[in-house]
Parts: structure tokens; sequence; C-alpha cells
């Protein structure tokens, strides 16, 4: 796996007093700037993330990756940490991210639960993004959260599932150690799947009744026929977490969203090339689609 970049890390601090921790690659201030929201326990040093960096530096534009809050290596402040329809979230960043790019264009990219919370935030904005982001991607975003999070639960997916818990355990445990009482913590510790966990602690610690209740709401296919920003997605048909179930009907979605399902890919696997492969297929998919949208923009 290729090693992290340098980045430039500065640290934001939100709108109700909890702070987010910002890694850039800098170019010149008039280069376009595209932003990377991570998925599940995902940070700047993720394998997409240092696979796209590379590719914005080869192609000298600047490149920041916002840490959900919780994921940048230091606990956040308060109660809350992040969730798949975290769109609130998505607002405000991206707000200051397009003070931060000035006339440049900006673009912004969302990796599975990074990808779905975008993909909300642009259902909800509708063409009132059009002032914010130039162009959009969202790559294996779970769309529905409900039919991915309960295909986590089966069969080999547990193991994946299992590296994810233990990471937010770990996480949630020192949070309930700074705020009491915030969760049932035993319960916590007896989750074995994400609907426990989500039960227990995702859902009441963001406002939602029960997993149901987040799932459903927090879900992004309800809201693409509302998009109205140019927007790629990219789902594998094979992968394990994002049942095709989930995918949405390419003929009922507006006109500026365009679908690439590929037949293989798996969970932002996407290798190409020679055995043992490369992850350079799927950044310069998703530039080469924001270059030509940019371009198109300034020709019209």
């Amino acid at each position: 796996m290729a090693r992290a970049p340098r980045y430039r890390r500065e640290r934001w601090e939100s709108p109700d007093g909890d702070f987010v921790d910002v890694d850039f690659l800098d170019h010149p201030s008039q280069a376009p700037m595209l932003v990377l929201f991570h998925g599940l326990e995902g940070n700047s040093a993720s394998h997409y993330s240092v696979a796209i960096a590379r590719e914005t530096a080869r192609r000298g534009w600047r490149f920041a990756v916002p840490h959900f809050r919780g994921c940048s290596g230091e606990m956040n402040r308060l109660p809350r940490a992040y969730h798949s329809g975290d769109s609130g979230e998505i607002a405000w960043l991206l707000t200051r991210f397009r003070a931060a790019a000035g006339a440049a264009p900006l673009y912004a990219i969302g990796i599975s639960l990074g990808g779905n919370a975008l993909l909300k935030w642009l259902g909800e904005s509708g063409d009132h993004a059009r002032a914010i982001v130039t162009a959009a991607a969202a790559i294996c975003a779970p769309l529905d959260v409900r039919l991915s999070g309960d295909a986590l639960g089966v069969g080999f997916n547990r193991l994946y599932t299992s590296l994810f818990l233990a990471t937010m355990k770990s996480k949630s445990a020192a949070k309930l150690a700074r705020h009491a009482g915030i969760f049932d913590g035993a319960a916590m510790l007896r989750s074995r799947t994400l609907r426990e966990f989500d039960n227990v602690v995702t859902a009441p610690l963001h406002g939602f009744r029960d997993t149901d209740d987040y799932w459903e709401r927090a879900s992004a296919r309800p809201l693409l026929t509302s998009i109205g920003v140019p927007t790629l997605l990219i789902n594998a048909l094979d992968d394990p977490f994002v049942p095709n179930a989930a995918l949405p009907d390419v003929h009922a979605l507006p006109a500026c969203v365009s679908t690439d399902f590929p037949s293989h890919g798996g969970h932002v696997g996407f290798i190409s090339g020679a055995f043992p492969g490369t992850f350079e297929w799927l950044p310069k998919r998703v530039c080469d689609y924001f270059e030509n949208h940019c371009q198109r923009g300034m020709d019209g």
C-alpha cells in the first residue's frame, strides 16, 4: 500500500462547539479543490484517500480530507460522533471549503458512508448546491442504509463488521468515560452487529428513536431524484456491503446524475492491471469526470 502523503492539518471549530481536523495537500490558489469525505472509521491515510491524493497531485489540484468527528486520532468534545446521514456536517464543511476554494472549481467525493451523507446533502439542497460545488461523486455509497446494515450482519461480512466494531467500541468506551450516562455501556460492549451497535450508540447520540428510525431517515436513495449538481454514482455489482436492491432505477434519476455500475470492484476495491494490481482506475475515473464537467461549465 502506498504511504500517506505529508498533509498539512488544520483544526476547524464546528458551529456547535466541537472541532473537525482537516488534512490538506496544497497547490496554487487558482487550482481546483477536491474534498473527500471518508467512509466508516476511515481517514486521510485510507487506501482510497492516498490514491486520490496522488491523482490530484498529478493534476496539480488542491486536495482536502475533513475527518468525521473522532476519526482524526483525537476524540471529539461532544457526545455526538458521526453517522451515515450526517448531511448537516457536510453542509457546513462544504460551505467553508467553498470560501477556501475561492473562484476555483470545488469538487466533492464521498466514499461509502461519506458518499451517502454527501448524496443526502445534495438531494436536500437541490439546485442550491450549485452555488457550493461544481460536481460531486459518491463511491460505493450504501444508499439504502437498512439493506447495507443488515448485509453487514450476515455471512463473511461479519468479519468486516467485527473489525469496524472493534474501533467503534473502543472510541465509544472512551466517550462514555468522558460523558457518563449517554448510552448503556454494557449493551454497547455486547453488540455483535451494526444493527445492535447503532441501536445502543449511534441512534440515541444523534437524535434517532432506534436503529430502524436512523437507517430509514439516513438513507440517501429517496433523495437522489432531487439532486441538481452533476453527480457520478459508482457502485460495483459485486459489492458485498451494498446489495443490488439498494441501487436506484437509473431511468428515474435526473439528467445531471450519471451512473457507473461495473460488474466487479467489491466495496471500494476496483483493482485493475496485472497482479497484484493497482487502485488507479477509480481516482482517474472520478477526476476525469470532474474535469470534463468543469470544462463544460466554462464552455457553457
